[in-house]
């Protein structure tokens, strides 16, 4: 498995200028490491909701990068977005997702299917033309400088774990997010 913290560390250095939209814990790291906080769109509150964040900025951003920082809680609770996304077809979009199986914010309740679902096989039958999955740190190094060039919807999943149980819980606000946002992209 990868540290949570190590996999975000890579993420953020390897990141250009790319947006990102990322929620629940994968995000509390992203928020502590990310030297670009205004292409930065955390979502506060709205569990299942980056992925669907994530489409609608890639569909108005065309000629730039975006990411998804998603946890596998998240994306089990709204599915339905895999499709979609493969549906639009965004180029420009690379979607992480986080698996560990467990709703790591509200305690680490087990998610639902958890040890038996794949999320790369969910992301590769709704349509997604590139998916992989990494349980090893180095792997992940070596391989996602070219998987991030692909055109998307990319689908990279991360087998990983918290060390000492993750950064603390805290909630900012997505509006002051999404202001910072389009004062950066000029779209105000």
């Amino acid at each position: 498995m990868i540290s949570c913290f190590d996999a975000v560390e890579y993420l953020v250095a390897l990141r250009k200028e790319e947006l990102v939209v990322g929620t629940m814990t994968p995000n509390r790291y992203w928020s502590d490491l990310s030297d670009k906080p205004d292409h930065d769109l955390p979502i506060y509150g709205g569990m299942g909701k980056a992925s669907s964040v994530a489409l609608g900025l890639a569909m108005s951003q065309t000629t730039r990068r975006v990411w998804c920082v998603d946890g596998d809680g998240s994306l089990l609770m709204n599915l339905g977005a895999l499709v979609t996304i493969s549906g639009q077809a965004p180029v420009n979009f690379v979607h992480f997702v986080f698996d560990d199986e467990a709703y790591q914010t509200t305690g680490s309740q087990p998610v639902p299917g958890a040890g038996r679902y794949n999320l790369k096989l969910m992301a590769e039958s709704a349509g997604y033309p590139e998916a992989y999955l990494f349980d090893d740190l180095e792997d992940f190094k070596t391989e996602l400088p070219d998987i991030i060039k692909k055109e998307g919807p990319v689908m990279v999943v991360l087998k990983i774990h918290y060390p000492n149980g993750g950064p603390p819980f805290s909630m900012g606000s997505t509006k002051d997010a999404v202001d910072e946002m389009r004062n950066a992209l000029g779209t105000r």
